[in-house]
């Protein structure tokens, strides 16, 4: 096993054995950093009586409006993969918080649109604000052709996920 060292990328050998393989470095970073990322949103949610799926629906929900999508408890439900019962059950717990409200779609009555409360939206920054500032600065220390690279990456990398994913799921 390796590990890379924070400071200075420099592979190091870990129970004998030191990978040279640039693709497993990327997954071992990739995980550390889902490991960090996990653990900061559990931090979150903890601090503001949330379950981690609540911390997730945020997520969805602030994804699709950033996007111009319409946000249903149905999708809603499909992104997170819960029932009906259970998607309720964390609108109920968000709404009763504050942080979403259901709406009647204008052009559709019978549709229940779902919303993210401007105050939920400031309650994220202020915690996530310092962090995702950091990350641009990160990124900002690359120039634009790095950039693209880098983005082409994780939507790829992101692509593998949700189809592995998937395939996980077919087989439940």
């Amino acid at each position: 096993m390796t590990a890379v060292r924070k400071e200075t990328g420099e592979v190091q050998e870990t129970g004998g054995v030191q990978e040279q393989d640039a693709g497993m470095r990327v997954v071992h970073l990739l995980r550390a950093v889902t490991v960090e990322l996990d653990r900061i949103g559990e931090r979150f949610a903890a601090r503001h009586a949330l379950h981690p799926t609540d911390v997730r629906a945020l997520i969805c929900l602030l994804d699709a409006a950033r996007t111009g999508t319409s946000a249903t408890p149905g999708t809603l439900g499909a992104h997170l993969g819960l029932n009906s019962a259970g998607t309720t059950a964390v609108i109920d717990r968000l709404e009763r918080l504050g942080h979403v409200r259901r709406e009647r779609d204008t052009r559709d009555r019978r549709r229940v649109l779902l919303r993210v409360d401007e105050g939920a939206v400031a309650l994220g920054w202020s915690f996530f604000g310092p962090l995702i500032h950091e990350v641009v600065a990160v990124m900002g220390r690359f120039d634009a052709a790095d950039q693209a690279t880098i983005e082409c990456f994780l939507a790829g990398v992101h692509e593998a996920v949700t189809r592995e994913r998937a395939g996980q799921e077919q087989h439940l």
